[in-house]
């Protein structure tokens, strides 16, 4: 009978199985010249909890959308290996397959509503679970619905933060989740035209879990790990790859060094130093998942004698 292994044969494992490679980015100039780079950003993502119904009923008048019947998905990795990953999204007009409709578009369309998984009372809340992927919901009879990402509508991600900054209504030091809800409730009548400001849109499907302490399920198809996931551009990483994050923050202070497994993907995460840390569940998780916009050293641990990805 195999014997259960304990911490610190982990830690040995990994200690002479694996080879930790620093991770460094390397920018062309408009001079031609290159700019190598070991620094980059982490931010953080969490779980939310949201109050709703399965039915459109006061309060829950704010819809989540399952994924639309007329929503085509191209991939074109299947056709061009060297674009792995890349995805299209769009919908069949006569014999063209043209863009879907933007969140202002789709926000508009009262037929989309038919499918509706799920209706909730703030639409900043529909938002901020948007773009954390994944979420539950306390249902009116106490019981809990999970939802997560299912399909998007391809539009890029923009972060609605920018457009704040760039009207003056917050400075950058000031840019948090919290300081945007914030703002959102002083201003209840400029609520869409902020959530406007990012065209991409996310459609969940209900996700069924074996335990209420497990993690919504991230873009490698397992649970995440609180503090143990994070979320990486597939462009550069494997799914799966253990690494590690040295964090650094002045404001708030946020300063932490660990193991973590890349198990997620994100709309904002582009680079191969950009990276979304998650937090767990909840609303302490959500806290610091707010607040968090690190400055990240990160390392790639590799199978001693394999060869080092270009």
């Amino acid at each position: 009978m195999a014997q259960k292994m304990q911490p610190t044969d982990a830690k040995g494992f990994f200690l002479t199985q694996f080879v930790p490679y620093q991770i460094t980015a390397w920018t062309k100039n408009e001079d031609k010249s290159v700019t190598a780079s070991t620094s980059g950003m982490m931010t953080g993502y969490y779980e939310p909890l949201l109050y709703g119904s399965r039915t459109k009923k006061k309060p829950y008048t704010v819809p989540l959308h399952g994924t639309p019947d007329d929503l085509i998905t191209v991939d074109l990795g299947e056709l061009y290996p060297q674009i792995k990953g890349l995805r299209l999204r769009g919908r069949v007009e006569g014999q063209r397959l043209v863009p879907y409709g933007s969140r202002a578009d789709l926000t508009k369309q009262k037929g989309l509503d038919q499918w509706a998984i799920a209706w909730v009372e703030d639409p900043v809340s529909a938002f901020f679970l948007q773009v954390q992927g994944s979420g539950r919901i306390v249902l009116p009879d106490g019981s809990y619905m999970r939802v997560g990402y299912a399909n998007t509508n391809g539009h890029p991600y923009k972060a609605i933060g920018r457009w704040l900054i760039d009207k003056g209504y917050l400075t950058a030091d000031q840019l948090s989740m919290q300081s945007i809800r914030a703002w959102a409730e002083q201003n209840p009548k400029r609520v869409a035209e902020l959530l406007n400001q990012n065209p991409s849109y996310i459609f969940f499907t209900e996700r069924q879990a074996k335990a209420f302490d497990e993690g919504p399920i991230g873009a490698q198809g397992v649970p995440l790990t609180p503090l143990g996931s994070i979320a990486v551009d597939r462009r550069y990483y494997q799914l799966g790859w253990p690494m590690i994050v040295d964090v650094n923050q002045d404001n708030p202070e946020m300063r932490f060094t660990r193991a973590v497994v890349a198990q997620d993907t994100g709309g904002a995460i582009k680079g191969p130093i950009r990276f979304d840390f998650f937090w767990g569940f909840g609303e302490q998780a959500g806290e610091l998942a707010g607040r968090q916009k690190s400055d990240v050293k990160a390392w790639v641990m590799l199978p001693v004698g394999m060869k080092i990805p270009n």
